[in-house]
């Protein structure tokens, strides 16, 4: 049965950059491309597209630039992750925008509440966090992204830390959180880091140093911080070539 490459028609001239962007993005949908799968030639994307071989490269240097794809010179270009992948560009644009504030809010609440879990958790305090490692590293050996043990984890500290006002605080943020540690640890590689930076947080807080908890929360969210997405840096949408 041939593949579906609907998605890959003609496009008309009006709002083409994004265009290309949404239309890839369903190609990857229908034809249900694995990560690590390579795409049609250049050549033939842009003849199914309707657009110059300019205008594609423009748009596949915004998607590399975001991380949803891999552009190999001379050996073609690759899906890197799938989440999000073609997403509207100005939605893209306003999570980029938003993204930073979001996560000054957690290094301000998550390193001090890491800080006050190193003095004051519990033992069943203690119990959860271990629970929540051991539920990542399934998720990570899974092959998975570690999101529910990810999660849990720090749910566990913002407990531990025992501070109603400041765990009522970032409750209220729990829906922007989630969409930084979804962009995090999308990126290569970083299930396997935030579940070391993981154990290194518990460790202090077991060992009640509340400096070295502070330090741990601070150098992982500072890692999470380092996502693609930021990287990237918006452009005017160009008109075709």
């Amino acid at each position: 049965m041939p593949l579906d490459t609907s998605p890959l028609r003609p496009l008309g001239r009006t709002r083409l950059y994004e265009g290309l962007v949404e239309r890839l993005g369903e190609y990857v949908i229908r034809a249900d491309l694995e990560v690590g799968a390579r795409f049609p030639p250049e050549r033939e994307l842009a003849t199914r597209l309707g657009v110059s071989r300019a205008s594609l490269r423009q748009a596949l240097a915004v998607l590399e630039a975001q991380g949803f794809i891999e552009v190999r010179h001379g050996g073609g270009v690759f899906l890197r992750r799938r989440r999000g992948f073609g997403g509207v560009l100005h939605k893209l644009v306003e999570r980029r925008a938003r993204l930073p504030e979001v996560l000054e809010a957690r290094e301000l609440l998550e390193v001090r509440l890491a800080e006050l879990a190193a003095t004051r958790r519990t033992s069943p305090d203690l119990v959860s966090l271990r629970a929540a490692l051991a539920q990542m590293e399934a998720e990570v050996g899974a092959a998975g992204l570690g999101v529910g043990g990810d999660t849990a984890f720090h749910h566990a500290v913002h407990r531990a830390g025992n501070n109603r006002v400041l765990e009522h605080v970032i409750d209220g943020l729990a829906e922007a959180i989630h969409e930084t540690r979804i962009e995090s640890l999308s990126e290569p590689d970083r299930p396997r880091q935030s579940l070391a930076a993981h154990r290194r947080i518990l460790e202090a807080i077991e060992a009640g140093d509340p400096a070295r908890a502070a330090g741990a929360m601070r150098a992982h969210l500072r890692q999470v911080s380092d996502v693609a997405l930021l990287r990237w840096e918006p452009e005017a949408s160009p008109a075709d070539a």
